[in-house]
């Protein structure tokens, strides 16, 4: 083995460690998409009312996570991520408890999941920069290990219906408590098994923070906003459908519980091999990422605009959306490489935390405006949101210059 193999050698426990965060937040958060219907009728509230509970745990994240990034390379990444999964877990507890022992728990039920939205900012953005730093400039390594991170991002997602559906079929606020009893595992896994390399260097002052801030976005803003726009987009349309889908099924196709859990599960399933395959295949080529990107935009516009269409026919709107799926699976770990691989150590922290949170944009506005829309604009706001692919492809195409990248990486290097 050679020194720089030696060198970036991170356990397999480790990277177990680090996928847990995400399996768990993304299990916090989509687990409780199929369980909304079922809340809407035991805490009577409106489709707009349940949307909100996914909401609120991604406005609280939106907001907070940039602070995570700065706290995280100031403090250390194992200090911000243990706290912040100690907060999803008292989240759970709170909405739990609050839906089980409370007449009208609605309220509490948001507290619970701000509180989680809070904790999920603290835990989940870190994860990217971590992975960085084990590997140091090993950016084949860096790829493969996010592809790794990214997949167990999207297996919560193909999970999260499943569970959510078992755990409500038992009780219905039951999802809640799960979601801290699986953070408890995490913080355990994190403590024992991660070990964060020591910096030598003195953290940055705030105020040269921002300073640096400005000065990364004046350099390579044009780019980083173009993936930035993706997240977005790929989350909204992400959450938007998971949340249609949860509504349609029940009210068009009157399939509930269980069964429902696993039809939901079949285009995340699509998007969680998708997001695996690609992770191991992109190797730290950003030429290749840009071709991956465009094909995916082009896959993802072309499919997404017929969701509406098949809406009553269950067979085509599963290969419809699980298409939908496969694009954004193979989407989501380009674009945590881009971010990763061409963007400096010091910096990585703070970019990718921005990142994070513009995903988080996504996830909080698709449930909210697809409850608006999907009764009487379902077909328009589905086209709308192809024509925004097309639109992103040619952002793609004008501002992501894989020769003035990787010119100024060289550069720095």
């Amino acid at each position: 083995m050679d020194k720089a193999g030696t060198k970036n050698k991170v356990s397999v426990w480790c990277l177990v460690s680090l996928a847990s965060i995400p399996l768990v937040m993304t299990l916090g958060n989509s687990m409780l998409i199929p369980v909304l219907p079922i809340m809407e009728k035991k805490v009577g509230i409106s489709s707009f009312q349940s949307s909100m509970i996914i909401t609120s745990y991604s406005v609280a994240a939106i907001f907070l996570i940039p602070v995570a990034g700065y706290l995280s390379d100031r403090l250390g990444r194992k200090a911000v991520i243990l706290p912040s999964l100690i907060l999803a877990l008292i989240g759970g507890l709170i909405a739990g408890f609050a839906s089980w022992k409370m007449e009208d728990p609605y309220t509490w039920i948001i507290i619970g999941r701000v509180l989680q939205g809070i904790g999920a900012s603290g835990a989940m953005p870190i994860v990217m920069p971590l992975v960085g730093d084990l590997y140091k400039d090993d950016n084949v390594k860096t790829s493969s290990s996010l592809g790794v991170i990214e997949t167990s991002n999207t297996f919560g997602k193909v999970l999260s219906p499943i569970l959510g559906s078992v755990l409500a079929a038992f009780l219905w606020f039951l999802p809640f408590f799960s979601i801290s009893a699986l953070s408890l595992i995490s913080i355990a896994l994190i403590f024992f098994f991660v070990k964060v390399p020591k910096e030598k260097e003195e953290p940055v002052k705030f105020k040269q923070f921002l300073s640096n801030t400005k000065e990364i976005f004046k350099v390579d803003g044009k780019w980083l906003f173009t993936v930035f726009l993706n997240g977005i987009l790929v989350m909204l349309i992400l959450f938007s459908t998971l949340f249609f889908l949860s509504e349609n099924l029940e009210k068009v196709h009157d399939i509930k519980g269980i069964k429902k859990g696993f039809v939901l599960a079949v285009p995340l399933l699509f998007l969680c091999i998708a997001s695996f395959i690609t992770g191991r295949k992109i190797k730290g080529s950003l030429a290749t990422m840009k071709k991956l990107m465009i094909f995916c935009l082009i896959t993802l516009s072309s499919s997404v605009v017929f969701v509406g269409y098949t809406s009553k026919k269950l067979i085509l709107l599963l290969v419809v959306t699980s298409i939908v799926g496969i694009a954004i699976g193979a989407l989501l770990p380009v674009l945590d490489a881009v971010i990763t691989e061409n963007v400096d150590k010091e910096e990585r922290g703070t970019v990718s935390s921005f990142y994070s949170s513009a995903r988080f944009i996504g996830v909080a506005a698709g449930p909210p405006i697809m409850s608006l829309v999907m009764k009487n604009y379902l077909n328009v706001s589905y086209i709308t949101a192809g024509v925004m692919g097309l639109i992103l492809l040619f952002i793609v195409l004008k501002f992501i210059k894989v020769n003035e990248i990787e010119h100024k990486n060289n550069k720095a290097q």
